[in-house]
């Protein structure tokens, strides 16, 4: 079945990506086409990055670096939650991203973003990052802006749109996964695509 880590970019106290990763992890069980779980960076430790050889290179020198990438590798997408710092994304997300490659490789990635302006310019941002790291970025985006998503600002209570939305960015991500599955090497066999054993 297909495997989806709902990624958790920010790590501040208080952060309120906590109710939105747990609102996006709540309506994905719902699903019977794909399994999710909740990565969250802040879990992780995650130092600023410390590996001394180029992460395309796959050869990690640090603890926490094997641990983030065992984490994140054995998923086939992502949805990724961040909230939009200076019209960016969170230091800590921007920095997981860097630490790995391969692992990111030819997966499918989805965004469920919140701040004021519903947090559209740090998505902006993340396709970008999400281009170079060769995952292939869905259309549907989920954007929870503070005015509109959050009453008084702090507690999230999504409009119905808004469930729609997510419910599309699923099937999205979902068929995205799937279809990118043959272009990756298939790790239990040591094969490359197109290279025989």
């Amino acid at each position: 079945m297909i495997r989806i880590a709902i990624v958790l970019g920010s790590t501040r106290p208080g952060r309120l990506g906590q109710a939105v990763a747990d609102w996006v992890a709540s309506r994905a069980s719902e699903r019977g086409d794909a399994t999710f779980e909740v990565l969250d960076v802040a879990d992780f430790s995650l130092p600023i990055l410390d590996e001394p050889l180029p992460p395309s290179f796959g050869r990690y020198s640090h603890p926490h670096t094997k641990a983030w990438s065992e984490a994140v590798d054995g998923f086939d997408g992502y949805i990724f939650v961040t909230g939009e710092y200076n019209h960016s994304i969170p230091g800590a997300l921007k920095n997981a991203l860097d630490y790995l490659y391969k692992e990111w490789n030819n997966k499918a990635a989805g965004f469920v973003s919140y701040g004021s302006s519903g947090g559209i310019r740090a998505v902006e941002h993340l396709r970008g990052v999400a281009g170079e790291l060769q995952m292939a970025d869905v259309r549907a985006q989920v954007a929870l802006p503070f005015a509109t998503e959050f009453e008084n600002y702090r507690t999230l209570i999504p409009t119905a749109a808004t469930e729609k939305t997510l419910q599309i960015l699923f099937d999205q991500v979902i068929a995205w996964a799937g279809a990118l599955k043959v272009l990756r090497p298939d790790r239990s066999h040591g094969n490359e695509p197109g290279i025989a054993a």
